[in-house]
């Protein structure tokens, strides 16, 4: 519940738009994309559906085709994205104290968009591999093995940390880089983690398969539904429809781009029925086998990436400097239209251009500061 607070504090912050107006949000109160950032938690939606289940954790199941679609055209106007990058020597203030070890040659704390990556570098963050030893009582064999797996766990946890950009994306060939980026360090953080954890676990007796499957129990929130099974695609936003109308009025491509824009549109298509053919299954009932889930759904993931990227290419790269700007200001451009449309209803009313000045400092400090601890 922090978490789902913090991050959509700090997706909103700085479009100023009310969160019933954001139409890429998660269904359970997250979103794929923060500022320049996707995916801001990854090690620990990977870490904790795999140890604990969906349960305790649903956030890795919410990312899907919206995900997709937003990296494709765009959440984040050019002044939004200035807004992060205005914000963070502010938060570096903020964090000189607590962080004295990271200066610079003048004293000065400074920091990155690796920040927003919700990544903790001070331990084995998400792998409590102590409560395990306390739980299981390893002999000599099963610590070993056990420790081997915190090994891996530290591995994986470095290379999905390493895969936080350093630059902002502007652009929607650079978004989806970023995205499939950000989903193959994850795919190889599993590759990783596999190994060692089915070895661990194929070590344990019933009786110690059960302390663990009671470790997960005593996580489990209080009226919290499970991950469903099915479709996990439909619980994602709904105002993910082709913009057709959008793209005429703005981009204006011409008939020689015409049928290279079908071809995106239906590559598409097509990667949204790649997404919906993989969701979590009903029977992922230990470690192995979520992880298992998890290394079949990011695949799932890369190979909607890639079925979408090179057709954007195509289609992008036909597009004039103008027509390209005016294609990345599509997704800034449905924001503002729905955010109009819940005010004209009687919604919460529009913040406009100004909105990047209502947000001091403190507050910003306060968001970014959470979000790494």
């Amino acid at each position: 519940m922090t978490r789902a607070a913090i991050t959509t504090a700090a997706a909103g912050a700085v479009l100023g738009h009310h969160n019933g107006g954001l139409w890429w949000r998660h269904t359970h109160g997250g979103f794929g994309w923060v500022g320049p950032v996707f995916w801001p938690y990854a090690y620990y939606d990977l870490y904790d559906y795999a140890w604990w289940g969906g349960d305790y954790d649903p956030y890795f199941w919410d990312y899907g085709y919206g995900d997709l679609y937003a990296g494709l055209f765009g959440l984040y106007d050019y002044d939004a994205l200035s807004g992060y990058a205005d914000y963070l020597p502010g938060y570096a203030g903020h964090r000189q104290a607590s962080n004295a070890g990271r200066t610079t040659a003048g004293g000065t704390a400074t920091t990155t968009i690796a920040d927003m990556c919700g990544s903790d570098s001070r331990d084995i963050a998400g792998f409590p591999i102590e409560q395990f030893r306390t739980a299981i009582q390893p002999n000599s064999e099963q610590s070993a093995a056990l420790d081997e797996l915190a090994n891996a766990s530290q591995q994986a946890s470095d290379i999905i940390r390493n895969s936080c950009p350093k630059d902002v994306a502007l652009t929607a060939p650079s978004r989806l880089a970023e995205m499939q980026q950000r989903v193959q360090a994850m795919r190889d953080a599993v590759d990783i983690l596999k190994p060692a954890l089915d070895k661990f676990y194929g070590l344990l007796s019933d009786d110690q398969k059960a302390k663990v499957t009671a470790l997960a129990a005593e996580r489990r929130p209080p009226q919290r539904e499970a991950v469903a099974s099915g479709d996990c695609n439909a619980a994602q936003p709904t105002a993910t429809d082709w913009p057709g109308d959008l793209i005429e009025r703005s981009v204006k491509p011409t008939d020689a781009q015409q049928a290279s824009l079908k071809a995106l549109q239906d590559a598409t298509a097509k990667a949204a029925d790649i997404l919906k053919s993989s969701c979590p299954p009903a029977d992922a009932r230990t470690p192995p086998a979520r992880l298992a889930a998890i290394q079949a759904r990011l695949d799932s993931m890369l190979q909607a990436i890639a079925t979408v990227q090179p057709a954007l290419n195509g289609f992008y790269g036909s597009l004039s400097d103008e027509q390209k700007a005016a294609f990345d200001a599509i997704g800034p451009e449905r924001n503002e239209i729905k955010a109009a449309s819940a005010s004209d209803n009687g919604g919460p009313p529009r913040h406009h251009h100004h909105r990047r000045h209502h947000y001091g400092y403190s507050v910003r400090g306060m968001i970014f500061h959470m979000m790494g601890l």
